[in-house]
């Protein structure tokens, strides 16, 4: 189960973001994994799953200095950036697996980062291919329950 698509815009990031953010909420507990290097386009792809929400793209930024933003929403949803975590330890700490093992839908920037991966998680690798296209690839969510949201 992986999917594979290009993107030639940040509009087009965020559409596949927001088909994301639709699935995710049909879950009502999930997590997300988002791996990428610096500026690829993970806060821009989280800003289209967290329009699936009813959040207000406004209300989305990186969370690199507040680590987790919470989102009141149905299911509750959790944008965790982890770019400024350096152990394991330090997530532990922080109540990180308060989130991820909750009854909502968390997020994670820099997933690498995390000591360990909870179960049944979805992965999004995020590369780049030019200035404008990113290559999206996304593990963990059915071909077909993709083409039908």
């Amino acid at each position: 189960m992986e999917l594979r698509i290009i993107t030639k815009s940040p509009s087009e990031t965020e559409d596949i973001g927001f088909r994301l953010g639709m699935f995710l909420k049909k879950q009502k507990s999930a997590t997300a994994c988002l791996y990428g290097d610096l500026g690829v386009g993970k806060t821009t792809l989280i800003k289209g799953i967290a329009s699936a929400f009813g959040i207000p793209e406004r209300d989305i930024g990186s969370a690199s200095f507040v680590i987790v933003a919470e989102y009141e929403t149905i299911p509750p949803f959790y944008h965790i950036d982890l770019y400024r975590i350096e152990q394991g330890d330090e997530l532990d700490n922080l109540g990180i697996w308060e989130y991820i093992e909750s009854d909502g839908i968390a997020v994670i920037e820099w997933a690498e980062r995390l000591s360990e991966l909870p179960e049944d998680i979805i992965k999004v690798r995020m590369s780049y291919i030019d200035e404008n296209s990113r290559e999206v690839v996304i593990e963990g969510v059915d071909e077909k329950d993709w083409h039908n949201l």
